[in-house]
């Protein structure tokens, strides 16, 4: 099978998912709306919004990977469809999730959004997890992308795309609460978690369960997910959204916190999950809590170094399109993140990157 992929959307993330597949044996082709010439693969340019444009970059490729903003996925999706090619993305909008679902239900291709780190890689560790168990009282998965050596009350710094970060503060969230799925607030249900020594704090943010809820309905009594964030966060946001009204304009609300608060490198992502039920252990009925607790750290990948925020996103992504691409899970249709066996994901080359050992800083 041959492994031509087109790369749309050449940023921080979107460069690193396409030297990530280069080095696995893919045969990349990017595509920017400017021209690279510091790319080892090649790259066309063109107006990335351009639904004819699209479609003739797609022409010839067996699979496309959107690394543009959530708003353009849409356009790109049907263009895949339309011409028979996988489709990954790394969105955590909820609305353009459902979409592509809808069109999977005709696709003669594989459709995978949320391939990143939450929704994405939190997704198949807590079904990892959740499969272990007879019966299942609790799913709770939080992840979070914090500087290392924070400043400022924020305690933050926008290493991702701040039109996502507000997105994720302002939009409704989807949980299953007391055993019925529902939506709830964003910036709620505050919790403290101690991470290798560190104090943080936890709240409902929006997209990052992907299709959990629809996946585990009627299987569990509770699965939510939150944003983890350094101490006292959380307040601050909440007075600068809903007190001064800044949720009334958002691209300029991301516009203030980006220029307060600029890209660090020194980063570290933090990834918990835990699942509460019972098991059966020596024939005998346990109730048991399993959990998931990894703190990430930059990491020196294709030449050079890279944020942790980066590195875990692209990596994942990538992973997911080795695994497609080797026939081991789906040949075409819609994609669940949680889908996917974690053994399986941690045996591609660039999922064992996940793997304990596999850690290094390079900061």
């Amino acid at each position: 099978m041959s492994k031509r992929i087109l790369v749309i959307g050449l940023g921080k993330v979107g460069s690193l998912v396409a030297h990530l597949l280069r080095d696995a044996g893919f045969d990349v082709t990017g595509l920017d709306c400017e021209a690279r010439d510091d790319l080892p693969f090649r790259v066309a340019t063109g107006d990335v919004a351009n639904p004819g444009t699209l479609a003739e970059n797609i022409k010839g490729q067996d699979a496309v990977f959107s690394c543009l903003p959530y708003h353009l996925n849409k356009t790109l999706v049907e263009a895949a469809v339309a011409a028979g090619v996988h489709y990954f993305d790394l969105t955590e909008d909820v609305p353009t999730a459902r979409h592509i679902q809808e069109l999977s239900k005709n696709a003669r291709c594989v459709l995978a959004p949320q391939c990143g780190l939450a929704p994405g890689f939190i997704a198949i560790v807590g079904a990892s997890l959740a499969e272990k168990f007879d019966t299942l009282r609790s799913i709770r998965l939080r992840v979070g992308a914090l500087p290392q050596s924070p400043h400022g009350m924020l305690g933050y710094a926008f290493n991702w795309s701040p039109e996502g970060v507000v997105n994720q503060y302002l939009n409704d969230c989807e949980v299953i609460q007391d055993g019925v799925r529902k939506t709830v607030p964003a910036m709620q249900n505050r919790e403290t978690l101690v991470i290798e020594g560190i104090k943080l704090e936890a709240f409902t943010t929006s997209g990052g369960l992907g299709t959990l809820c629809e996946t585990f309905a009627g299987k569990v009594q509770d699965l939510n997910y939150m944003t983890i964030r350094y101490p006292g966060h959380l307040d601050l946001m909440r007075f600068y959204f809903h007190e001064i009204l800044m949720k009334n304009n958002r691209k300029l609300a991301g516009e203030i916190l980006v220029n307060a608060l600029p890209p660090v490198n020194n980063d570290i992502v933090y990834v918990y999950a835990a699942v509460n039920g019972w098991k059966t252990v020596s024939g005998r009925r346990e109730h048991v809590l399993d959990e998931y607790v990894h703190a990430y750290l930059p990491k020196n990948l294709a030449g050079r170094n890279w944020r942790a925020i980066s590195w875990t996103t692209a990596c994942s992504a990538c992973a997911v399109v080795e695994l497609v691409f080797s026939g081991e899970i789906l040949s075409h249709g819609f994609l669940r993140q949680e889908a996917i066996p974690f053994e399986k994901f941690l045996a591609t080359k660039n999922g064992r990157h996940f793997a304990p050992h596999n850690q290094e800083i390079n900061a």
